[in-house]
């Protein structure tokens, strides 16, 4: 986490926490959803209209993937200075990138160490790491069928719904807030 942003929650530690706003897809990229977007539906769903504007500042990309936890209740946010932004997320909490020598790295940037590989029932693929759990990107899963062939990881399958449940994160903070 930025020392700016520590410095911030020091100074204003009440602010509240924002929810909704942020969504990130199962492609790692980030999206912003204001008042509007957020009335045409839950940025699970899928709907264009409903994911919002994509983000494509470089550096706001870069303090938000600096800046991205976990709370204990597996609601992923970025620490905006003194506020969270909680995170819907389309899929799960990280999205995996592997390179030809089969190192995983996060869509934030950072090198994971994968201790498992899941399969649910439409067939995607995902990664349980030291860092938490996360879906294949599309265009690496040839790179992991790879990895698997040469017995890099264990597979199991688990259905789809029960994956925030097994792996303990939250997919939509904002409807289990209201709750």
């Amino acid at each position: 986490m930025d020392d700016l942003v520590r410095q911030a929650m020091a100074k204003w530690p009440n602010v509240p926490d924002c929810f909704g706003w942020l969504g990130l897809d199962a492609r790692g990229q980030w999206w912003m959803r204001d008042d509007r977007v957020q009335a045409l539906g839950a940025f699970q769903e899928g709907s264009s209209a409903a994911k919002g504007s994509l983000l494509q500042h470089e550096k706001l990309i870069a303090f938000i993937e600096r800046n991205y936890a976990c709370n204990e209740q597996g609601w992923w946010y970025f620490q905006n200075g003194p506020q969270r932004v909680y995170i819907e997320l389309a899929v799960t909490p990280f999205i995996w990138r592997l390179d030809d020598t089969f190192a995983v790295h996060s869509h934030t940037g950072m090198l994971a160490k994968p201790k498992a590989c899941w399969l649910d029932e439409t067939g995607r693929a995902y990664l349980d790491t030291d860092l938490g759990f996360g879906l294949v990107h599309t265009m690496d899963v040839p790179r992991l069928a790879k990895a698997l062939e040469q017995g890099l990881w264990d597979c199991q399958e688990c259905p789809f719904g029960e994956l925030p449940k097994t792996f303990a994160f939250e997919r939509s903070p904002q409807m289990a807030n209201l709750k």
